[in-house]
């Protein structure tokens, strides 16, 4: 499966990820994006979101990017 995502790193609040009407995702992290933070977090959140282990998630696209196209 793919998704695209939109990330927001360093938001206050619940760490969330959120579908939108075109069927993307917008993710809200408390982590920053520095060192890979942010895309860890995001991998997290996935595998939490959609049951899939972490290490069958990747980035298709964007890893230095906040918008994403991920795989699992």
């Amino acid at each position: 499966m793919r998704i695209s995502v939109c990330v927001k790193p360093g938001t206050k609040g619940i760490t969330r990820l959120e579908k939108q009407e075109d069927g993307s995702y917008v993710a809200f992290l408390h982590a920053r994006a520095h060192d890979g933070e942010a895309n860890k977090a995001l991998f997290e959140l996935i595998s939490d979101e959609f049951h899939v282990a972490k290490t069958q998630i990747s980035i298709v696209s964007g890893a230095k990017s906040r918008q994403k196209i991920i795989e699992f």
